[in-house]
């Protein structure tokens, strides 16, 4: 691990929770998947991925958000005090990322631009590559 010599908090690594990314990678239901493994936040981005692309922009918001918070507590569980990096290069994070995304891509779609804004915002804070590879 690199020493940061800004001074800044260290990167949060998740810990890997590989059942859900493999039921997922499968082809399960993401609703089977969520109900199984309810603090999985790629779970809940898939939802929310899922009814984005089919219209359903309110249900896309709720999944987003639920997954959103789950990954929160995640964060928070693993000593992340509310900022800092959080490298969409490591795979257990990218569940998170992903349900901010759709956070702020859902709030945009329903005129919700302070919560659009606050959410691109954290999401570039968090990890430039994410807000790239998600945009």
């Amino acid at each position: 691990m690199h020493e940061n010599l800004l001074g800044g908090p260290p990167p949060v690594h998740l810990p890997d929770d590989p059942e859900p990314r493999a039921l997922l990678a499968a082809g399960k239901d993401p609703a089977e998947v969520a109900a199984r493994h309810p603090a999985s936040s790629l779970a809940w981005a898939q939802l929310a991925d899922d009814a984005f692309a089919e219209g359903r922009t309110i249900e896309s918001y709720a999944f987003a958000r639920t997954g959103y918070h789950r990954g929160l507590d995640a964060l928070r569980r693993n000593g992340w005090k509310g900022h800092g990096p959080i490298p969409f290069e490591h795979e257990p994070n990218r569940g998170f990322l992903r349900a901010l995304h759709a956070l702020a891509r859902a709030a945009r779609a329903i005129g919700e631009e302070a919560e659009y804004e606050r959410c691109t915002q954290f999401l570039r804070d968090s990890s430039p590559t994410a807000a790239e590879t998600l945009k």
